[in-house]
């Protein structure tokens, strides 16, 4: 099943909808006591996505209308998650081309929560603070139930869902500080949407497909297959040391062909559009201003 985070217009707040292809259902049509997001949704635990995916089968059985996607506007497909955490250099094509270390530990760091947008949105950074804006193709993980001590073996059972995300880096400040979360940090510099794909429709998360597309150029592509750390590794280890709460956000890191690589650097300029797209899941659309 999918899920988006949806308005009518811009000065609407977002309802949590499913997405039945190219239609709409929001949720607080079908039932009074309707999770309020994504976050409370997942809170409720099984027994409720399973209530939801009732009514929703039901509604669509009678006939009931479905809102255009097309005409309405995306909030991030995760608007509260407890934590944002993002696995860094968890390609050897991307870890190589940036010249980092190959960690015998993975490296983490948190994404900030204000730098959340949704699928066709605006993110804009000001030109004198930045001037090697990048892309970065990401499969999100979203957490179902608490993890802790968590096995390889076991880990895939605590996901709850798959989504899109572009973590946007500001390169010249990541390389100029020992950490990475303000460099990734910025108002809007983590796109994500613009679904959430329960886990039950991704059969193998090391089996999907990365691209990104910046102004009609193909510049990332590649496979889920080509991690380090396989999604599953990546729980497991998070949860050695501390416990995942349910909605957590996790970046499971981005494939080579990073524009701060290429000869010459290829960096998001003013007016850019980068789409990211994982198959199975969808694309994710980014527009760029620079101020």
């Amino acid at each position: 099943m999918r899920f988006s985070h949806l308005s009518t217009t811009p000065d609407s707040h977002p309802r949590l909808a499913a997405v039945i292809g190219d239609g709409a259902l929001f949720l607080d049509e079908l039932v009074a006591d309707a999770p309020r997001d994504l976050q409370d949704l997942i809170e409720r635990g099984d027994a409720s996505l399973a209530e939801v995916r009732s009514l929703v089968d039901e509604a669509v059985a009678a006939g009931a209308p479905l809102v255009p996607v097309h005409e309405l506007r995306h909030a991030s497909a995760v608007l509260r998650p407890p934590q944002v955490i993002a696995i860094g250099a968890n390609y050897a094509a991307h870890a190589s081309e940036l010249k980092l270390r190959s960690e015998k530990a993975a490296t983490v760091f948190s994404l900030w929560p204000n730098s959340l947008a949704g699928h066709g949105g605006t993110t804009s950074w000001p030109e004198d603070l930045t001037t090697q804006v990048d892309y970065e193709a990401e499969l999100g993980v979203i957490i179902g139930k608490p993890a802790r001590n968590v096995s390889v073996r076991d880990a895939l059972d605590y996901v709850w869902g798959y989504t899109v995300v572009n973590d946007i880096t500001a390169r010249d400040l990541q390389f100029s500080e020992a950490q990475w979360s303000r460099c990734k940090s910025f108002d809007g510099f983590t796109p994500n949407g613009p679904v959430v794909v329960t886990a039950d429709e991704v059969a193998d998360p090391q089996d999907l497909w990365l691209t990104t597309n910046v102004d009609g150029a193909i510049l990332q592509d590649a496979s889920t297959a080509d991690m380090v750390r396989s999604v599953a590794e990546i729980i497991e280890f998070l949860s050695r040391s501390a416990t995942i709460q349910p909605g957590t956000l996790i970046s499971t890191g981005s494939p080579g062909g990073a524009g701060c690589s290429r000869t010459p650097p290829v960096f998001l300029r003013d007016r850019s559009t980068v789409t990211v797209s994982i198959g199975g899941i969808g694309y994710l659309t980014t527009y760029c201003r620079v101020t």
